[in-house]
């Protein structure tokens, strides 16, 4: 990968329209009262329909908000945007255009279910959503892969912002949990100009691909010593047990006609999915459910359906692994990927961890070649450039172990760790006076802090009150070691 100062693109390549230079949210010149206020009555649907290139799915109803389902039309290479297009899905949860906006992004495929990221709680705004590019359906083709890298996506996000900030002028705000946290900081690295803040989850910082020792020291001190021991216990059986065991994915593989061409045998997708087993329980689960491991002596039913609820089986059959090719893709291309050690394990592993690299997990008629400057350039942007950055991860959480770290260049940015929390580490997790902290930076980025709280930040707390199915944020689904 190029440095990023040969790698900013041309706005009028890309766009051909707007600068980032745009005037302030609710200036308007004594010229154009009138059509602002004909744009303001205009429905919002026809407003975000107007866009070129965007069309609608179907927009599904929400109390408070209304909520679309889309499609906008991007360049497969925003280099030569000549050659060719892919629809890329997005979705809009609109609140008010006088509201400030959150872009989200997963980092994978997006949901179409309406959703609320925290930040959009917070400030109690719009919310984009946008699909992460070679996720189907938003895949190219035919699927040229070389073009997914980190900066093709951020390119991505700064078109669809660039248009969807004519209609809303307020302050941005982007977010985003594990892969989507990497990829608000990869957009804000390649786009420092349009967002006017960022709020990045449990983001991973694989910065040297080779180097993982620092997972090594998490699983050597998470938790208590007694829940380490008897989940290496666990998982030793389970390899102790490949006979028996494999035999009952086997059973699964032939009821549901799963295979594992892509991996290259069931015997490999059953130890890849044990070797996941310590790593899946950190991420997913917590410090109180270990108290549900079972012992070492269970049955050969009770070890297979634990380890199955944890890493599960299904993870590495082409099916699954076809949904996540991207992911793999950009591991093995340019995020990396963690090696860890199991000394508990030796002796019992057919293949040896060395074996589990990205590239086995993707077809291989997609040519992979892996460049170790990609997170270097990230890491060293953020150390010295980081402007109103929030990093939130949690204790007890594996990717957590290689986080972002702040240098003397960064401004008005700050790096927290929720105690105890897994993957789903947040704002609500951290300690009071972090959590007050961030909450009233996070308002005032996005331009509606109350003057209490700009008196005051002990006093700051979402705007929006909680809705129980809006703001539910399930962790990353339990299928495989991803981030």
């Amino acid at each position: 990968m190029r440095k990023a100062r040969s790698l900013l693109l041309s706005f009028a390549v890309l766009i051909g329209t707007v600068g980032l230079g745009s005037a302030p949210a609710g200036a308007v010149t004594t010229a154009e009262p009138e059509a602002e206020q004909q744009e303001q009555q205009q429905d919002i649907k026809e407003r975000i329909l107007a866009i070129p290139g965007m069309s609608l799915v179907e927009e599904k109803p929400y109390t408070g908000y209304r909520y679309f389902v889309l499609n906008y039309t991007q360049p497969v290479d925003h280099r030569q945007p000549s050659k060719g297009t892919f629809k890329q899905r997005i979705t809009l949860l609109h609140k008010d255009t006088n509201r400030p906006t959150v872009f989200f992004t997963s980092g994978y495929n997006v949901s179409t279910t309406p959703r609320r990221s925290e930040p959009t709680q917070i400030i109690d705004g719009n919310q984009v959503s946008m699909e992460y590019r070679f996720f189907t359906p938003s895949r190219p083709s035919p699927a040229d892969w070389s073009k997914l890298d980190i900066q093709q996506a951020a390119s991505d996000q700064h078109r669809i912002f660039t248009e969807l900030k004519k209609i809303y002028p307020k302050k941005w705000i982007s977010t985003g949990g594990s892969k989507g946290g990497m990829t608000a900081t990869y957009y804000e690295r390649f786009y420092p100009r349009d967002m006017d803040g960022v709020v990045a989850y449990v983001a991973p910082n694989d910065v040297v691909n080779k180097e993982d020792a620092a997972y090594d020291r998490f699983f050597r001190g998470v938790g208590t010593k007694e829940c380490r021991d008897a989940l290496n216990a666990v998982q030793r059986e389970a390899l102790e047990r490949r006979g028996p065991l494999s035999a009952k994915v086997k059973e699964w593989a032939d009821a549901n006609n799963a295979t594992f061409d892509t991996i290259g045998s069931l015997d490999k997708a059953y130890e890849s999915t044990v070797l996941d087993f310590v790593w899946a329980f950190w991420q997913y689960s917590k410090e109180s459910d270990c108290a549900d491991v079972p012992a070492a002596d269970s049955s050969d039913q009770v070890i297979y359906d634990y380890v199955d609820a944890i890493s599960g089986f299904a993870a590495y059959s082409d099916e699954s692994l076809a949904t996540y090719t991207p992911y793999y893709y950009q591991a093995g291309t340019q995020l990396g990927a963690p090696q860890v050690k199991y000394p508990h394990l030796d002796g019992l592993m057919k293949y040896g961890p060395d074996f589990f690299q990205p590239r086995v997990y993707v077809p291989r008629d997609i040519p992979m070649k892996f460049s170790p400057s990609a997170m270097r350039d990230v890491d060293s942007w953020v150390r010295h450039n980081a402007t109103r950055m929030l990093f939130v991860n949690g204790q007890n959480d594996p990717w957590s172990a290689e986080p972002f770290r702040l240098g003397k260049g960064a401004r008005d940015s700050y790096v927290y760790t929720a105690p105890g929390a897994n993957h789903g580490a947040n704002v609500a997790g951290l300690v009071p006076e972090e959590k007050a902290k961030a909450t009233a930076e996070i308002l005032e980025w996005a331009g509606v802090a109350p003057a209490a709280v700009q008196k005051d930040p002990a006093k700051a707390k979402p705007l929006a009150k909680y809705d129980a199915k809006l703001d539910k944020r399930d962790v990353e689904q339990k299928q495989t070691l991803r981030p």
